[in-house]
């Protein structure tokens, strides 16, 4: 219940080094690491097994065959295409990945303007993109692609200067150590001792992931999970201890709780401003985090409404973590590809209001437009997320003064302005707005307050 200091000898003099102990209050006073919070945009790639099935979602395996009663559509569609007594394991030598082009991947993710990538290395069904040793002939290099995704993405992404991170799943559905300790209800724990916490510790070493997005915590305490320990490991002694960022799934009951940043939940957007840092995960595919063969077109967010998500992510303290799909075979499905580059062309021209910035004083207002706020210094962005009907925006929360100085991003000429009332607000005159695909514009708003 400590954090201890350690003093380093370094180049004749003495500089703290913070160890942190494996408990909740040592570990929850760790400083997040700057570059996160900077990075505001990432994305999140759901690619597995359960990409070849490619019906219903990543928990494919789950609803035919785990929970009771089975899902009809799940058995459908089994009974419909596979012979019968087929088998989950069997769709392993299936994904194949022979269309994988890393380098064209981390284009795509470039592209789209996000900072880091978040990569499953291994989801609930426990097969691994990697070749775990602990995972015999359950991982992509002994069966299947036989590649280290993984490792091949990982290095694709560093090259074009973005951040790396895995998904790592705690539980696996149907491993049979895991079901010993939940049959023992958790008051054992051989599937951690001798699954589990060897696989992450070599998983870090290995790769040394800048984020370790945890999961599966849900059925078992952290004590169960030796999350505190490996934690306290990951922050004092390994290979990224400095730049490394986790999130708060490590427990039952750790969620919005514990940990470097919160998720809180899937798809999490909270009603006020947090005090914690926090990243939203959300998925193009409403449906599903995996690859759907059936998915529709009206079941995808579209550009507009992403670009809406960000900015009002962004406005509240959090980060965007946007989620596809790809096939597997190893291609990302031009959809999603289209999105994510829409994503980077707004970016392009509105970035500056997005990367690195805080939230300001008053985050939303919707007086006559809606329009989120944030700031840098002393400038603030108003993100309008709506085409103005008129040629002119109204906006009640800054307070002007004689230094006040409106642009539009894109356009460096200077914007007509008047006070709105005596005590603060103002109209702006605009000019003709541009065409953008995610129907959002940035004011920039210099001499306010």
């Amino acid at each position: 219940m400590f954090l201890a200091v350690v003093f380093v000898f370094v180049s004749g003099v003495f500089a703290a080094e913070a160890r942190y102990s494996a408990d909740w209050t040592s570990l929850d006073a760790r400083p997040l690491p700057a570059w996160y919070d900077e990075a505001k945009l990432g994305i999140f790639v759901h690619w597995g097994v359960f990409s070849v099935p490619g019906f219903g979602s990543e928990w494919f395996w789950w609803h035919w065959q785990g929970q009771t009663p089975p899902d009809p559509n799940c058995v459908n569609y089994m009974s419909k295409n596979y012979p019968p007594g087929f088998s989950y394991p069997e769709f392993a030598p299936q994904f194949q990945a022979q269309f994988f082009d890393p380098g064209q991947w981390a284009d795509i993710f470039k592209a789209s303007g996000a900072k880091y990538v978040v990569l499953t290395s291994k989801h609930h069904e426990g097969f691994t993109t990697w070749g775990s040793p602990f995972s015999w002939n359950w991982n992509s290099v002994d069966t299947g692609p036989h590649r280290d995704l993984v490792g091949d993405l990982g290095e694709a992404v560093r090259n074009r200067s973005l951040h790396y991170g895995l998904y790592n799943s705690l539980y696996e559905w149907f491993h049979p150590l895991y079901l010993i300790d939940k049959k023992n209800s958790f008051k054992t724990q051989e599937f951690v001792v001798n699954k589990l916490l060897p696989e992450m510790y070599n998983m870090v070493v290995r790769y040394k992931p800048e984020v370790i997005w945890s999961d599966g915590d849900w059925e078992a305490p952290d004590t169960y999970w030796n999350s505190t320990a490996f934690l306290a490991w990951l922050y004092n002694d390994s290979p990224v201890k400095d730049t490394v960022v986790t999130n708060d799934r490590w427990g039952n009951g750790c969620a919005c709780k514990h940990g470097g940043y919160y998720n809180c939940e899937d798809k999490y957007t909270p009603g006020q401003l947090p005090k914690h840092k926090w990243e939203k995960c959300t998925s193009v595919d409403t449906y599903s985090w995996g690859y759907r063969r059936n998915m529709k077109l009206n079941e995808l967010m579209d550009l507009p409404f992403i670009i809406k998500d960000l900015v009002q992510t962004v406005a509240m303290g959090g980060n965007y973590l946007l989620n596809v799909g790809p096939t597997a075979d190893g291609t990302i499905p031009p959809v999603f590809e289209e999105r994510l580059r829409g994503v980077g062309a707004w970016l392009q021209i509105n970035g500056e209001a997005i990367y690195a910035s805080k939230p300001w004083r008053v985050q939303y207002e919707n007086s006559t437009l809606p329009i989120w706020f944030t700031s840098k210094d002393s400038i603030v962005y108003a993100i309008v997320t709506t085409m103005p009907p008129k040629s002119i925006v109204q906006m009640s929360a800054p307070k002007t003064s004689l230094k006040t100085k409106v642009t539009l991003l894109g356009n460096p000429k200077p914007l007509a302005w008047s006070p709105l009332l005596p005590d603060g607000g103002l109209t702006v005159l605009l000019p003709e707005l541009p065409e953008t695909p995610g129907k959002a514009w940035t004011l920039k708003l210099e001499g306010v307050q």
